[in-house]
C-alpha cells in the first residue's frame, strides 16, 4: 500500500470501477452526518464484518475515513484480511463531491 490517493480521485475511480465497493470507515454517527453516495458503513473497529459484505477477496475496495488515518488501518487490515485489491482514498475533510446523508 502506497500514499493515500485524493479522495475526490478515488471516488471518481470507485465510480470507474465495475463491481467496486466503497467503504466508509468512521462511525455511524459520522456516517449518518453525510457520506459519499454507494458508501458501506463499516466502523474500522469492526472491520471484520467486511468479509460478510464483500465476499469476494478480490473485489476491487475503496476504503475512506474522515482524515485518512482510520481508512488507512482499515485497508492494512483488509489487506491482512486476504483481501488483494485495497486502496485506501483519504478522508470525508477534503471531499468536495455529493454527499447523501
Amino acid at each position: 500500500m502506497g500514499n493515500t490517493m485524493d479522495i475526490n480521485e478515488g471516488a471518481k475511480l470507485y465510480k470507474e470501477t465495475a463491481g467496486a465497493v466503497l467503504l466508509d470507515v468512521r462511525k455511524p454517527d459520522e456516517y449518518s452526518e453525510g457520506h459519499i453516495p454507494g458508501s458501506i458503513n463499516i466502523p474500522v473497529q469492526e472491520i471484520e464484518k467486511a468479509k460478510e459484505a464483500v465476499t469476494d477477496l478480490n473485489t476491487p475496495v475503496f476504503v475512506y475515513c474522515l482524515s485518512g488515518v482510520r481508512g488507512g488501518k482499515a485497508a492494512a487490515a483488509l489487506v491482512e484480511m486476504g483481501y488483494t485489491n485495497v486502496t485506501c482514498i483519504g478522508g470525508m475533510k477534503a471531499y468536495t463531491g455529493e454527499v447523501e446523508k
